[in-house]
């Protein structure tokens, strides 16, 4: 029986996977603890490390258009709406959209799902020129050689939590896309990320949405977006050896996702996909193509207008994905 090492996320819906209660076909699964499972998106796609990876989509996309022998099968284990994840610095005097224009914005790497999705709406919803904001990075991205001009790199070492509390940059993402963590992923990375003990009560940064929920909500029934979060990808050697093995692999995350629904269908071990199921009114982890359409368009879009693939990147989710039978799960 082939061995397949794999690298994912602690979550209830693989775990199944991971532990030997579900099977690959033909195959027997090696777990890779990776923590934070960040850390290991730059592994595989540098250096192909593990068989098969949980990657930020984004990365992935990134990865196949440079060339990366990477492929991906349908299946998302990660999903969560981004309204909430930008905070303001208390003396930033920012109060809507648009007065991010002109300011200096924090976030971990230029790349990062998070800011994709969110720079998406800022310039889709509110009009924002993306181009007239300085983007303070203090990571490199996944995939090198895509930043554009107005990306400023941290050099002193400072996380943006400090800078952000220092008003040397005027807003942040937060947790892992931004003030949650400093550094590159590593173990214990977001213990670095403390607050200033010495800040005043006034010092307390705010968030451009303060309804966040309530604006994603009604942003989904308007777009159909449900923002990706993660995707699973295997190196292409594997396919090629293997055509049948993308479909035995999403059979099987479908499998595992599915008796962890018989087991909680009420998501109590993951309260946030349970907020999200009550948001989107159905299932929070969406497996399958046609599910997915509209987050995998406006993903390629955002990323296309970024800056982040060629404009000829194809947008079609087929050419994104392994060929295999992936129905909607």
């Amino acid at each position: 029986m082939d061995k397949l090492s794999m690298v994912l996320g602690d979550y209830p819906h693989a775990r199944a996977l991971l532990d030997g209660t579900v099977a690959v076909d033909g195959h027997l699964v090696e777990e890779v603890e990776v923590r934070p499972v960040i850390g290991a998106y730059r592994r595989m796609i540098r250096d192909l490390e593990f068989d098969v990876c949980e990657l930020a989509p984004v990365s992935y996309l990134m990865a196949r258009q440079a060339g990366v022998p990477l492929t991906a099968i349908p299946v998302f284990l990660n999903r969560r709406f981004h309204h909430g994840d930008i905070q303001c610095g208390a003396a930033s005097g920012i109060r809507v959209p648009g007065d991010l224009e002109g300011r200096r914005v924090g976030v971990r790497a230029y790349s990062v799902s998070t800011g994709v999705w969110v720079r998406g709406v800022l310039a889709d919803e509110y009009g924002v020129e993306l181009d007239k904001i300085t983007w303070v990075v203090d990571d490199d991205d996944h995939v090198e050689g895509r930043v554009p001009p107005n990306v400023e790199r941290v050099t002193d070492g400072r996380s943006l939590s400090e800078l952000l509390r220092a008003g040397e940059i005027d807003a942040a993402f937060t947790g892992n896309a931004g003030t949650g963590r400093a550094g590159a992923p590593r173990a214990g990375w977001t213990a670095t990320a403390t607050a200033d003990p010495e800040a005043a009560e006034g010092d307390t940064p705010y968030p451009l949405f303060p309804q966040a929920d309530v604006i994603a909500s009604d942003w989904y029934l308007r777009t159909g977006v449900y923002p990706l979060h993660s995707v699973i990808a295997l190196r292409t050697e594997l396919v090629e050896r293997e055509p049948g093995l993308p479909t035995a692999l999403y059979s099987a995350f479908a499998e595992a996702k599915r008796r962890q629904l018989a087991a909680d269908p009420e998501w109590t071990a993951l309260p946030r996909f349970a907020r999200q199921a009550e948001q989107i009114a159905g299932d929070p982890v969406p497996y399958g193509l046609t599910a997915n359409e509209p987050s995998l368009a406006a993903l390629v879009r955002n990323s296309r207008d970024q800056g982040l693939l060629d404009t000829g990147f194809p947008g079609e989710s087929q050419a994104l994905f392994a060929a295999g039978d992936y129905p909607d799960a």
